[in-house]
């Protein structure tokens, strides 16, 4: 390991013990060293600095040249203690404004029609059951895809319909209230989880018996979104993320029922 390797683990081990999480900045970061090492350099200059943050193969229109600025600064601030040959890039070399894309406002069509194709589209019957119930679950709590993949069995409180969160992009936790017919659902799926035995205690899991990972599921979501034709010729393409905006909508809207997981079923319910 070289020496800017080892003080990029230092660095991020100090940051972490202060709270911050820097999952961006890591991966920035590991790049940023990849290339010193790979040129040879055993300290942070500006032209190298200048090299990754500006690097040409990137949209100047994108928010990835600030992040990595904001990434560079910060760890070469930290060796500039540590080596005083460090150079700080300045603050401000790259400006940009963050702006959130508009979301795709899912229908109750929509996220039946999205169901429907990811279950044609998966030919192991558990897959296509853990597809469906992770889609249903977002739409109807609002949880964000991570914290839908990473709930544990545990995490359920199966005689008070409740769902608590852990470990949130806040670093909080927080207790969702479900329907009973959601829960009820959710056990469904439970007991047919624990027939395969799994290994770990994830309530959504693999074929082999391993957590769901987001970038396997994002991509079933997807090619359901696309085989469904939902949102085709539209100014915005649906995002797994977007269904957070279904669950808020339906605080406005009458109670549905969606017969969406097996005998159970899933009630959204108004406030």
């Amino acid at each position: 390991m070289s020496a800017l390797s080892q003080a990029l683990r230092d660095y991020l081990g100090l940051r972490r013990a202060l709270g911050h999480k820097l999952a961006e900045h890591e991966r920035q970061l590991t790049r940023f060293v990849g290339r010193l090492d790979d040129a040879g350099a055993s300290f942070v200059t500006m032209a190298d600095a200048l090299a990754f943050v500006l690097d040409p193969d990137l949209d100047p229109a994108s928010t990835v040249p600030g992040k990595r600025l904001m990434a560079v600064r910060g760890f070469a601030r930290y060796l500039s203690a540590i080596d005083p040959r460090t150079e700080v890039p300045p603050a401000g070399l790259v400006s940009y404004r963050p702006s959130r894309r508009v979301p795709y406002l899912f229908s109750d069509q929509d996220v039946a029609a999205v169901v429907h194709a990811a279950r044609a589209l998966t030919p192991s019957a558990f897959r296509a059951e853990t597809l469906a119930s992770l889609i249903v679950l977002l739409a109807v709590t609002g949880l964000r895809v991570g914290e839908a993949l990473r709930l544990d069995c545990r995490d359920l409180d199966w005689d008070q319909a409740v769902i608590k969160v852990r470990d949130t992009k806040f670093g909080k936790g927080r207790d969702v209230a479900v329907a009973a017919s959601t829960i009820e659902a959710l056990a469904a799926y439970r007991r047919r989880r624990d027939r395969r035995q799994p290994a770990t205690p994830r309530l959504f899991v693999s074929l082999a018996g391993t957590p769901v990972i987001y970038g396997g599921f994002a991509l079933a979501f997807r090619r359901a979104v696309a085989a469904a034709g939902v949102g085709a010729g539209g100014p915005t393409r649906p995002r797994v993320h977007d269904l957070r905006h279904y669950a808020d909508g339906r605080v406005m809207c009458p109670a549905v029922a969606f017969p969406l997981l097996g005998a159970a079923e899933l009630v959204l319910q108004s406030a």
